[in-house]
């Protein structure tokens, strides 16, 4: 970390040149497709914003913060760089063989696992949110943990209404009350499990509102192409019922891990084309968003 004045005047100077300006000078961090090299924050509050990585610690599959800046109203905060987001990479892709699903996923879930194993509940877990580390694209990272909820002591009930409407479980659509927030985060670990080996969401539709019933319901189908073991782990993680739910720390003990990447090679799983199920582009995701908000 730095905190002197020549080093704040050097974050001072990057910040007026940054890619994530607009024309007027102000910050946008989170513009979806822009590499996020560093985030900016209010001085008096960038501590709190912070505090889930400070609790949190080192974690391979977890992004880092290289340094501060601390400025006289601003905080910079630099991360380390990443090399494009899992969800464009999957819909560049449609879909990925399940010894690659296997080996991204692995370290996805790991990522989860710490965080809940360290009373940190992430959520909006998406795709969107893991990037990869190299250039390989073969090593992923949770890039953020922003919008995470810092637990206090072992009971994980939440009740506020957060995350993507595509991976959002259904107890927090039918809960008036409080619902598990390590639970919640499991499903969406289903969702994008699904969405990497069969190239579309379990649950999709263009209208919110239907999209949320057929979450609801929790009905969804599995191609036949897939392996026994990979359609037993979606299903282990996509139950209704939060209990029933495998959780983040099981998930990295599923037989599939070890029998996917045991069979390097693979085909390319292969399965019906539906245009209107295909992983949507980001700008879809966000006007879904913004009805669920």
């Amino acid at each position: 970390m730095g905190h002197g004045r020549s080093d704040t005047h050097r974050a001072i100077l990057s910040h007026r040149g940054c890619a994530h300006c607009t024309a007027d000078g102000r910050h946008h961090p989170f513009n979806p497709g822009i590499p996020r090299g560093y985030m900016v924050f209010d001085i008096s509050r960038y501590q709190e914003s912070l505090a889930a990585y400070f609790v949190l610690g080192a974690h391979q599959n977890i992004s880092q913060i290289v340094e501060i800046l601390l400025g006289d109203t601003r905080a910079y905060v630099f991360f380390e760089r990443s090399h494009g987001d899992m969800h464009s990479f999957v819909r560049t892709r449609k879909k990925l063989r399940e010894e690659e699903a296997a080996r991204l996923f692995y370290q996805i879930a790991s990522a989860v696992a710490h965080c809940h194993d360290n009373g940190l509940v992430l959520r909006d877990l998406k795709l969107r949110k893991f990037v990869f580390k190299n250039e390989e694209r073969s090593l992923v990272k949770l890039e953020s943990l922003e919008d995470t909820y810092l637990l206090e002591g072992n009971d994980d009930s939440l009740s506020d209404k957060h995350g993507c409407p595509a991976y959002v479980s259904p107890e927090i659509l039918n809960a008036s009350g409080s619902y598990s927030g390590k639970a919640a985060d499991v499903w969406s670990l289903g969702v994008m499990l699904y969405t990497i080996l069969v190239g579309r969401y379990p649950f999709h539709d263009v209208e919110p509102g239907s999209l949320f019933s057929k979450i609801r319901r929790g009905q969804f189908s599995i191609p036949e192409t897939l392996t026994p073991k990979a359609r037993c782990l979606i299903r282990s993680v996509l139950r209704r019922e939060p209990a029933e739910r495998l959780t983040s720390r099981e998930i990295l003990e599923h037989p599939w891990f070890l029998a996917a990447t045991s069979q390097a090679g693979g085909a390319h799983i292969r399965g019906e084309r539906d245009a209107d199920q295909t992983v949507p582009e980001a700008i879809v995701e966000e006007e879904l968003e913004q009805f669920f908000s």
